[in-house]
């Protein structure tokens, strides 16, 4: 082994030793440079309890795992692949004498759900944890539900700002152990940028001034690959003939990525333009100065639209911290913050965990495969949100992943194994199968890659183009395809007389991506409703400009939308049609009689549809044949309003003296208003409609039963006898009363029928007096009163005045008290 500098991990290496030695599981705390990523792993290569098993330590970064593995290797005095190897998608060195592996997170996924024992493996280090990746906490999640397969699996999570009670917490109690960190000082300096300059400009500017004010190589933190590629352009044209620009980030190839990490040679300075993959676990010797633009791009998931898009967003402050404190790893150094310095109290404090905002549905795969339907039996952190697992299984039940229960499929399981979003390998999966497994693949890319093939919505002449495209990046995309397609032939069961090793690796084609995109977006099969309107399978709508393309095009699959799922925007599909529409989705095709409510004939309608989600591939008018049909004709009935039934003028006064009774009395009595009536569809009219799909059908009869229902006979004796319909008025008149008035029942009586009574006109018992509309002979009102024998003593005289001048053939007595009351012109006799 090479001597090594000593390092702050260093002084707690003797502890973390006797604390696994005692306990299975433990926390460390190291702040950066502190050295634990490489220190760790070597330290507890001693341990007694290891005996002859390897040490796997996760990494969220396939950059790091690389970096750290070779660190490690060379204290070592070794190659990688022998005592220390790793193993990262598509790269793998180890070897039989391999006892420490450094794997991506990612990968140990595989290891872990392929070997639930996690046979020959001593113990599990998850490092960064405090990055809390997805794949981060399934692991630890997994690792944690393997001891009950292996009491004596070691676990040691390992973070550099960490809660470390919560996750001690998690581990059942385990010990926690912190260690001092090893900065140097970090001068910091903020240079606020100019609003309307492009990101590039302001980046380059900053290195101008940092690369004049001080020494040695730069790193510098942008948002993503095409800032990244702006940038080195853009400093290009300013930087000296001994300044080298290397650009860092997750799609170069590992030859790339190792380049930017090395030392600038001797007499050079080296600028490394970054995303965030160098803003833990890795030491750039050399760089003492950083350059943060403050920003980041993180997916994030919308559940409206169902998709994982990147947003670029200010960078938490502990992420700024780290940033900052790269250019302190060897030396001190300076950091330039592109904000105002006020801004930095207004960051969030930390990034929240990916879990929380993630599309679940490679991690509800995973779980399955695992044999796990619900989360909540295994220990995460933070438990995954209800609505993203919901949403998650049922995606993964429409790519036949999952069955009925949730239980992992042999096609889930196929698609499992693929280092695809289980959307995609599905796609792929089927194409490999039909020998079409490049088209499908190079589609898949293509859906991912943002750009590439150009930027026309309709995917399938970005495909063309693709095909044709001869650059770099197109190669590159390539050739991610064919390896895509070659494991998706490789998983799939071999079929007699076929030779699955060349299965879909022929030439792109380019035919059916409809189909295949179809296969992948099941939910997202959209069939237009209006031009550039079209309604999804998952019954979201979405948009196009109407002088787009594909704006009249009858069926859609969609790939990718913006907005919310109200009004989301169609940013890239391809035109199917609808035979292959019903070909793909024929298990999933049904075929139902659609019943509703027409209001303009007033009438249920009836019509056949085959339906495939929301979409509607066929409808036609049915005869009606179904016992709903008297529910949904009550429910239309109630929305067009109740009084539109063909009440007789006596079932409108029972019910308006129902009505009465229940605003009076209390509930004992029922309210048959309109409003109330209206009420949970108009339930109590179904029993007594049977057989009926039209309002002009319904009779006076029909509601004669059902009122019955709604007001027993006894209680419309209560009715008749608290509140009779009609008033008997001295003048041998049956003049009805008038329940449904807004101020109370109303008596509207010509006032010669109530001469000589000296009582008003009361009901229930005498406890409600009537509201009197005195009449005139003509029947015009003349007089309103709730008190007739005042009204005889008091303004009877001015009033009958009047009516003698207009009404000079009738009788109009100067005494009413002591006048026979007439319905005529004048008393008889």
């Amino acid at each position: 082994m090479h001597p090594a500098a000593p390092l702050p991990i260093d002084a707690v290496l003797p502890q973390l030793a006797d604390a696994l030695a005692s306990h299975t599981r433990a926390v460390l705390v190291a702040p950066p440079g502190a050295g634990k990523t490489t220190r760790v792993p070597l330290a507890l290569l001693e341990a007694p309890w290891r005996g002859d098993g390897r040490i796997v330590m996760l990494e969220p970064r396939r950059l790091a795992a690389r970096a750290a593995a070779r660190r490690m290797a060379q204290t070592l005095g070794e190659e990688v692949g022998q005592t220390v190897g790793y193993r990262v998608r598509l790269d793998t060195k180890v070897s039989a004498r391999t006892r420490i592996e450094v794997v991506t997170e990612g990968v140990f996924t595989r290891m872990i759900l392929d070997d639930p024992e996690l046979t020959g493996i001593a113990a599990v280090l998850f490092d960064e944890f405090h990055e809390r990746s997805l794949d981060g906490d399934l692991g630890l999640a997994l690792t944690l539900d393997a001891t009950a397969l292996r009491e004596d699996l070691r676990i040691l999570a390992m973070s550099a700002t960490l809660d470390g009670a919560a996750v001690a917490n998690l581990l059942g109690d385990a010990p926690v152990i912190e260690s001092e960190g090893r900065a140097f000082p970090v001068e910091t300096r903020h240079i606020v940028p100019d609003p309307n300059a492009r990101i590039e400009q302001v980046v380059a500017s900053a290195t101008r001034r940092a690369l004049s004010e001080e020494q040695g190589s730069a790193l510098i933190f942008l948002p993503g690959q095409a800032e990244i590629r702006r940038t080195a352009e853009a400093l290009a044209t300013i930087v000296g003939p001994y300044t080298d620009i290397a650009p860092l980030y997750g799609q170069l190839t590992p030859a790339e990525q190792d380049r930017a990490i090395q030392p600038a040679p001797e007499g050079r300075r080296k600028i490394v333009l970054a995303t965030a993959i160098a803003q833990t676990s890795l030491t750039i010797e050399g760089v003492r100065i950083v350059i943060d633009s403050g920003l980041s791009r993180l997916p994030v998931y919308e559940p409206d639209t169902g998709l994982t898009r990147l947003e670029t967003r200010r960078v938490s402050r502990a992420s700024a911290d780290q940033r900052r404190g790269r250019a302190g790893r060897t030396e001190p150094g300076v950091c330039y913050r592109l904000w105002h310095e006020g801004q930095t109290a207004s960051l969030i404090p930390f990034d929240p965990p990916e879990i929380l905002q993630a599309d679940l549905t490679g991690l509800v795969l995973d779980l399955a495969g695992w044999g796990v339907t619900d989360p909540a039996t295994l220990g995460f952190l933070d438990p995954p949100p209800a609505p993203a697992w919901s949403e998650a299984v049922a995606l993964l039940k429409s790519l036949d992943a999952l069955d009925a229960g949730a239980r992992i499929t042999p096609h889930g399981t196929l698609l499992a194994k693929l280092p695809l979003h289980p959307r995609l390998g599905h796609m792929i999966a089927l194409a490999a199968a039909e020998g079409t497994a490049m088209d499908a693949a190079l589609l898949g890319v293509l859906v991912g890659e943002q750009g590439l093939g150009g930027t026309s919505t309709d995917l399938s002449a970005r495909f063309d183009r693709l095909r044709r495209d001869t650059s770099r990046r197109a190669t590159e995309a390539k050739s991610l395809a064919a390896r895509w397609a070659k494991a998706a032939v490789s998983t799939r069961q071999p079929t007699p007389g076929v030779d699955r090793a060349v299965v879909g690796a022929g030439e792109v084609s380019g035919v059916d991506l409809g189909r295949h995109l179809a296969r992948a977006y099941p939910d997202r099969v959209a069939q237009r409703t209006a031009p550039g309107r079209f309604r999804l399978a998952n019954g979201r709508q979405a948009r196009l400009d109407e002088t787009d393309s594909l704006a009249r095009a009858p069926f859609l699959v969609v790939a990718d939308m913006t907005g919310s799922a109200a009004s989301a925007v169609i940013r890239a599909a391809i035109p199917i049609d609808r035979a292959t529409v019903e070909e793909v989705f024929a298990p999933h095709i049904e075929t139902v009689i659609d019943l509703a409510f027409d209001p303009a004939p007033r009438a249920v309608r009836a019509r056949r549809q085959r339906r495939y989600g929301a979409l509607r591939l066929e409808d036609a008018p049915a005869a009606i044949d179904d016992p709903n049909a008297p529910k949904i004709l009550a429910a239309g009935i109630a929305q067009l309003g109740i009084g539109k039934l063909p009440w007789s003028r006596d079932q409108r006064t029972l019910r308006d003296r129902a009505t009465f009774l229940h605003q009076t009395l209390g509930q004992d009595w029922p309210d048959l208003s309109d409003t109330a009536l209206a009420q949970n569809g108009a339930a109590w009219l179904v029993p007594h409609i049977a057989g009926l799909s039209r309002l002009d059908a319904i009779t006076p009869d029909h509601l004669s039963a059902a009122l019955f229902d709604l007001l027993p006979w006894d209680r419309r004796s209560e009715i008749d006898r608290l509140l009779p319909s009609h008033f008997d008025a001295p003048s041998g008149s049956r003049v009805p009363i008038d329940y449904a008035a807004e101020n109370g029942p109303i008596l509207a009586i010509r006032v010669q029928e109530l001469f000589g009574l000296d009582q008003h006109p009361a009901i229930a018992n005498g406890k409600i007096p009537l509201l009197l509309s005195l009449l005139s002979p003509a029947h015009r009102p003349i007089q309103t009163t709730n008190d007739l024998p005042g009204f005889w003593r008091g303004s009877w005289k001015d009033v009958a005045k009047d009516l003698k001048g207009r009404y000079p053939k009738h009788y109009w007595p100067d005494d009413p008290l002591a006048a026979q009351a007439t319905n005529r012109a004048k008393p008889r006799g």
